[in-house]
């Protein structure tokens, strides 16, 4: 008989059904979130709460206790999961929660499992030589960059809740504690079966695998060779996924395989960031000295985590070894094409065309050529190029993004030749260009404002701010025009780092 989990109102705020605890105690350690001093909530997502049938009022009402750690909620059974994963190409045989605390799972009003997680709620079993703890920063920041996915339409963990400890951390100074209320379809990761594939586990691994399909991609069940089946699917979602990050000009900024979910999620929010000026090599993360995570060189780590991946599954894939390491190559093969569907399609959306011609990656190329010698803002000109589509006297505009702006208009001939061969009245090809284009980005200089007001004088009026800029990214929103313009000289921030 199915399970169905009892009504919020019959359990307190959440009505858990959680499925990942049920699986064998070598997936995770049980842990209960240490308490901290004087938690007080600075922000709860109401929409997502209400979006995840949980009890508003309550949560607004007993939501410091809750999303700090010092109230288990009724229900839920608190756990850090196992995992490994490579860590800027170098294997790391066990990592797992050391900050974080996956407290429950809960069925939303379109039937879809989310896990309920916490970061920052004290030690685990995988902390370490770490405290397990959370700067208010980073979890700031994470608010902001998540929800903006959101709205964006690219695939996001989400945020429900930051809350202040009302204790310090220790870092290389004395920061306020925080705790960040993560929401994702799953928590699982390219390094959850990592952990147990270098453990010689094989009945894990297909344990979880089962479980992922189940969970995920239960369409898959029936497939002749579903474990197969399975990676490519996930391999098709990284694909699109980070070619929908490419398309805002988003830099991950960590991408190790214990950062790339098998759900499609965007996660871990730490040293990432949009750029401003386009650059294609532009790195923000303070470790990657090499440029390994570069914006450009994302979709080729894509693959090369997928690799991991098809490494961890390969034997269940055929039972003889060359046909399953065929089978793998195959797919890993196929990303690029599938990669490269995805991104042109979006891009082509992005200067205002419907249909394809065989010139249209060339034409695509060379405008990025002409952003990066000319030092144009990457989400301005792209917005902007919407107004051209409606007025020729916005070239001139356009063109001032460029720092040599008689470059561009050889491109402009071209373009309005290619849009002549594609009948579309200008309103509405303009429209469909602002609905891919946003002309509101969580900008690393705003996001660096609102959490040195916070960090420094309590002040969240910035992070709310920003927070309800960015929900609207596709709106012009006038009134907050100052929020889509790139950083004026003092204010631009080369560097983030890891925290939360």
């Amino acid at each position: 008989m199915e399970y169905t989990p009892p009504t919020a109102s019959e359990t307190g705020p959440f009505r858990f059904d959680n499925s990942f605890a049920r699986l064998p105690e070598q997936f995770y350690a049980r842990v209960e979130p240490t308490p901290v001093a004087e938690p007080w909530l600075i922000k709860l997502n109401r929409a997502l709460a209400e979006e995840l049938q949980l009890d508003v009022e309550a949560l607004e009402r007993d939501g410091a206790a809750i999303f700090s750690g010092n109230r288990v909620p009724a229900g839920a059974e608190p756990l850090a999961m196992a995992y490994a994963g490579h860590q800027f190409g170098t294997f790391v045989p066990q990592l797992g929660d050391g900050r974080a605390i996956l407290i429950g799972e809960v069925i939303d009003r379109n039937g879809k499992r989310r896990d309920i997680q916490l970061k920052g709620t004290g030690k685990t079993p995988y902390s370490r030589r770490g405290d397990g703890r959370a700067a208010l920063g980073p979890v700031l920041r994470e608010y902001i960059v998540s929800e903006a996915m959101h709205a964006l339409g690219i695939p996001t963990t989400r945020a429900l809740a930051a809350t202040v400890t009302g204790q310090p951390v220790y870092r290389e100074e004395i920061l306020p504690g925080a705790v960040f209320t993560r929401v994702a379809a799953s928590h699982i990761r390219v390094g959850t079966f990592q952990f147990f594939a270098a453990r010689g586990d094989m009945e894990a691994v297909r344990a979880l695998a089962d479980y992922v399909i189940d969970r995920h991609y239960p369409e898959i069940k029936g497939d002749g060779r579903p474990y197969l089946a399975l990676f490519k699917t996930i391999t098709e979602r990284q694909a699109a996924l980070i070619a929908r990050w490419l398309h805002v000009g988003f830099i991950h900024g960590v991408m190790n395989t214990d950062n790339m979910t098998v759900s499609g999620e965007t996660i871990d929010f730490g040293p990432c960031a949009f750029m401003d000026t386009y650059d294609p090599k532009k790195v923000f993360s303070s470790i990657d000295q090499f440029g390994r995570y570069a914006y450009a060189n994302q979709p080729a780590i894509g693959q090369w985590n997928l690799a991991r991946l098809a490494e961890t599954l390969v034997t269940l894939f055929d039972p003889a070894a060359d046909t399953a390491v065929d089978l793998a190559n195959e797919v890993l093969t196929g990303y690029g094409s599938v990669f490269q569907e995805h991104w042109l399609e979006g891009m082509r959306r992005k200067i205002g065309l419907a249909t394809a011609e065989d010139g249209d990656l060339e034409r695509i190329q060379t405008l990025l050529t002409l952003m990066h010698k000319g030092n144009a803002d990457f989400s301005l000109t792209f917005r902007q190029l919407a107004a051209c589509v409606e007025d020729d006297a916005s070239d001139a505009q356009l063109a001032g993004l460029f720092q040599n702006p008689e470059a561009l208009l050889p491109w402009l001939a071209d373009w309005r030749g290619r849009l002549g061969r594609e009948p579309r009245a200008p309103d509405e090809r303009a429209a469909a260009m602002r609905a891919v284009n946003p002309a509101f980005i969580p900008r690393n200089h705003r996001v660096e404002q609102a959490i040195d007001a916070a960090v420094r004088d309590a002040d969240f009026s910035l992070f709310e701010a920003l927070v309800d800029v960015t929900s609207m990214p596709y709106e012009d929103q006038p009134q907050h025009a100052a929020h889509a313009e790139p950083p004026k000289p003092g204010e631009e921030v080369l560097q983030t780092f890891c925290g939360t």
